[in-house]
Formats: structure tokens, sequence, C-alpha cells
């Protein structure tokens, strides 16, 4: 028996991410066309393209510029765009050589902010579907959730239809080891448990860890939920 066509096509921005991967897998789930982005020269494409492409998904790989960006937008018009980008500071050192607050800029803003304004260019109306962090809020000092609530405020403002998850910690076996970001989850998770247990279930479901397979679904069914449409997302509203 033939499957049913595919009624979406998701671009994913950040797709050889931790969490990223596991979005592509989840589309393809889902019976989503689903377009991969890899940056040319990523150390990731020869190792991912091939587990892409045997899930079904294609890989693009237009460069990071306005104007390419664009380009791909206008000749793919995807209905989901996923903007899963972000980078670390042990990763903006090694890599780049950047401070902290120059690699969230950078990355975390940046690239984000240039997907939405391709998006815009491109004279298209995607479901944006930006993956953000709790904390996030304006007036915050912190460079993180700094850069974040700016583009926050951006997508809200774009016009576009959007949904913003904002998971706590994300654990799982990562490319780059983040020993003390998993003991504190751990910890943290442990102490919500007993919380939950003593009746306060929604704040413990808010901040409780969550591993990559279970934010990629909770990203996706989001996605593909008119009811989460313009909606800003903890995990307590989709646990």
């Amino acid at each position: 028996m033939l499957s049913a066509a595919p009624v979406e096509r998701a671009f994913v921005a950040g797709a050889t991410g931790f969490t990223g991967r596991e979005v592509v897998r989840a589309l393809r789930a889902r019976n989503v066309e689903t377009i991969a982005h890899v940056r040319p020269g990523s150390k990731a494409l020869a190792k991912l393209a091939p587990v892409f492409e045997g899930l079904g998904a294609s890989v693009d790989t237009t460069p990071w510029e306005p104007a390419a960006l664009a380009e791909t937008m206008r000749r793919l018009r995807p209905t989901l765009v996923f903007a899963l980008l972000g980078t670390t500071r042990k990763r903006a050192k090694a890599e780049d050589g950047l401070s902290a607050k120059e690699a969230y800029e950078r990355i975390d803003y940046g690239l984000s902010a240039m997907l939405l304004r391709a998006v815009l260019d491109a004279g298209i109306r995607p479901r944006f579907v930006y993956l953000s962090s709790l904390g996030v809020k304006e007036g915050a000092t912190s460079p993180y959730f700094a850069v974040r609530a700016r583009f926050e405020r951006e997508l809200r403002e774009s016009g576009l239809p959007y949904t913003i998850v904002q998971p706590s910690f994300i654990t799982g076996d990562r490319d780059e080891p983040r020993p003390a970001e998993r003991i504190g989850a751990h910890i943290a998770d442990a102490g919500l448990s007993l919380l939950g247990a003593l009746g306060a279930k929604r704040l413990s479901a808010r901040l409780r860890s969550i591993d990559a397979p279970a934010l990629a679904d909770i990203l996706v069914t989001s996605a593909l939920s008119p009811e989460k449409e313009g909606k800003t997302l903890r995990l307590d509203d989709v646990r």
C-alpha cells in the first residue's frame, strides 16, 4: 500500500545539532517532506548527509548569506521552518576564537535572525518554529537569555505564524561532552520529582530535563498543531 503524500514541507536549520537530528527523524516519521540544512564545510556533512538521506530527507547546503538563503526559501517554499541554532562557550572559543557574548550574538541570535529575514524576503508564510530556552524574558542580563529574548520579540512582531518552545535542560549523548550540565540536570530532576510528589506537578513538569528525542517530538507535534500557533510553550504546557 502506498503511503499518503506529504502535506507539509519542513526546512530544518540546525539539523546537525543534538536536537536537530532528532527533529529530522521525527518529521520523517510523520511523512513530512524534510530538508535538513547543513552549512557548507561543516565537519558533520559527510557523516550526517547519508543518515538524513536514509531517513528520506534531502540535504541543503545553502551558505549562511542573506541573499542565498532568501533565494533558497523562495525556491523551496517550506510550510514549516525550524530554527534550532545555538552554540556553547567551549565550542565558540575552540572553533571561532569568540567570547561567549560574541558567539551568542553571532550564532544564537544572528543566524536565527538571518533565517527569519530570509523567509520574510522570500514572501512566504511558513510556521516558524523556534527552539528557545526556559528563563528567556525581556530585560534578561545573561547574554545567552538576552539574545534569545530579542529574537523572540522579533519573531512575534514579524507577522509570521510561529511557535516558540522553551525547554529547560536537554539531556542525552552529545558529540560534545557536558558533564556539568548532565550532573546539574540529574540533581535538579531528583529535587523536582520530590516537588511533584508533594503536589507541585506543573512546576516539576516545567523544570525537569528532557532528552532530545522527546523534545523533538514536542517540537514537531507543536509545529503541526493549529492550536499551538502563536504560542510560547514551556514543557508543562506540552508534556
